[in-house]
């Protein structure tokens, strides 16, 4: 379970959701993973994903010819590619994005600014791209509030 994070223990017994460290080696390694393809995958395959280090261009490009040979394999065709961000905002430690400050004042969470920088350093990459995440007005982001608690923001 050291992978996972604990707003996530609703579906990692099973799987049958992305967790959190396959979506951070996902926008690493620049695959674009549909639930569908997850679902395709056996739970050996599922395991490999969330434990196959994904951290270096090496790794990254290992994981992405893996990925996609599974995909590919399950569904006849490649998942589609995305831009990998040379500097990504989770590995930004000087600025707090803003879809995270407003997702927690519209979660009512009362942050001082020179406390959200703080708050920011202390956290790790994996912690940070869960809350990015979790923020966007694009995502269903009922787990922001739990993952603000469980990473000791509020």
């Amino acid at each position: 379970m050291d992978s996972f994070f604990q707003f996530e223990t609703d579906f990692v017994e099973s799987l049958r959701c992305i967790p959190m460290q396959v979506r951070y080696n996902l926008d690493t390694c620049g695959v674009k993973l549909k639930l569908e393809h997850w679902n395709h995958f056996d739970a050996e395959q599922k395991q490999t994903l969330v434990e196959r280090p994904c951290n270096t261009s090496a790794e990254a490009a290992i994981y992405r010819d893996e990925l996609q040979a599974w995909i590919t394999q399950q569904t006849g065709g490649p998942a589609k590619t995305l831009p990998i961000d040379d500097q990504p905002a989770w590995l930004n430690q000087a600025v707090v994005p803003d879809d995270v400050v407003a997702k927690a004042t519209e979660c009512e969470l009362a942050i001082a600014p020179e406390q959200w920088l703080q708050h920011w350093q202390s956290l790790s990459p994996l912690q940070r791209f869960a809350l990015i995440k979790l923020s966007r007005p694009s995502h269903e982001n009922r787990n922001f509030l739990p993952a603000m608690k469980e990473f000791g923001l509020v």
